[in-house]
This record gives structure tokens, C-alpha cells and sequence, in this order.
């Protein structure tokens, strides 16, 4: 099978998907945050906190990326905890960018507090789903049910519930985009 040396450091077969798919998630991180790092003197004042976060958030995802594409190269597996360990940083810091757009409407700390504990929630519950599958369906469909909660409740508060209420409050119209298209 043909394979494509990417960068010199691993071959990839070009019929596969998921170690094509993993090499262009970190491409595109790596290329987002290279957008935001550079565009943080181009924007009024309280953006540029927002786009550091941002910045952060794509950066830490290209490196789990590239990572996880060299893990599941070598084993043929996907790196479970690889991914949990790049969410455990990445969600929470989106959970501060939800509070970040939402500060000069008045968002309060506790809010993202609230957020914060959502996301950790649906983590943990995930992971024990995943990482400690007993092979029932039970198991799977119990633990996928509470992480599932989180989530639910970090989009009805984005879509619905105080930070929606909170960005129309901004009357920014980009802000409203941004805050249903983060979640």
C-alpha cells in the first residue's frame, strides 16, 4: 500500500482514514492557534484575552492530535485516555471562553463555576464509561446517560439558559454566533 511521509516522521497509508483524519485535526489546530496568537494585536482589548484562550485551546489540541495519531499508528487502537486527558484541558478552557464573551453583559464568576463542574462532571462520568467497560450494554448506557447530563446542561445554558441570555444582552451579534457555534 502506498503510504505519504508526513514531515519525515511517520508513514501514513493513504487509504486510512483515522490516521489521515487525526494528522489533519492537529494540522487544523495548529493552524487555528497560529491564527489566533497572530491576531490578538488586531482586536479591541477585551477580545484579546478571549483569543489567547482560544489560542490555547487549539494549541493543546494539536499536540494530543499529533499524539494520538502516533498512538493509534502503533497500535492500531484509539487512545482512550489520550483523549480524555486533552478534553480535561480543552472543555474547561471553553467553558472560560463561554464566561469571557459573556463578561461585559455581566456575567458573573459563578457561572463559570457552574460551567466548569458541568464539563469535569460529564468527564469523569465519560471516562469511567469508557475506560472501565464491563462489555454490557448497561454499563455503557448508564455511564454515556450521566455524561451526557453535563453536556446537556452546558448547551441549554449556552443555547438557552444564562449565557444566551447573557450575549443577547451584549447586543453583538458576533457574540451570539460565537457562543452557539462554541457549543
Amino acid at each position: 500500500m502506498q503510504t505519504t511521509s508526513l514531515f519525515g516522521l511517520v508513514d501514513i497509508r493513504v487509504d486510512d482514514p483515522i490516521a489521515f483524519t487525526f494528522f489533519m485535526g492537529y494540522m487544523a489546530m495548529l493552524a487555528a492557534s497560529v491564527f489566533f496568537f497572530a491576531e490578538r494585536g488586531s482586536v479591541e482589548g477585551k477580545w484579546k484575552l478571549s483569543l489567547l484562550v482560544s489560542g490555547l485551546i487549539t494549541g493543546i489540541a494539536a499536540i494530543h492530535y499529533y499524539y494520538m495519531r502516533d498512538y493509534y499508528l502503533a497500535t492500531g487502537k484509539t487512545p482512550t485516555a489520550l483523549r480524555y486527558i486533552d478534553w480535561t484541558l480543552t472543555v474547561p478552557l471553553m467553558c472560560v471562553e463561554f464566561y469571557l464573551l459573556t463578561k461585559a453583559a455581566g456575567a458573573r464568576i459563578s457561572l463559570l463555576w457552574k460551567l466548569i463542574a458541568a464539563s469535569v462532571f460529564m468527564l469523569v462520568t465519560g471516562y469511567i464509561g469508557e475506560a472501565f467497560a464491563d462489555g454490557t450494554t448497561g454499563h455503557s448506557v448508564l455511564w454515556g446517560s450521566l455524561s451526557t447530563l453535563g453536556y446537556v446542561y452546558i448547551l441549554y445554558t449556552a443555547w438557552f439558559g444564562e449565557v444566551a441570555q447573557l450575549a443577547s444582552k451584549t447586543g453583538d451579534a458576533i457574540v451570539i454566533k460565537g457562543i452557539r457555534a462554541l457549543a
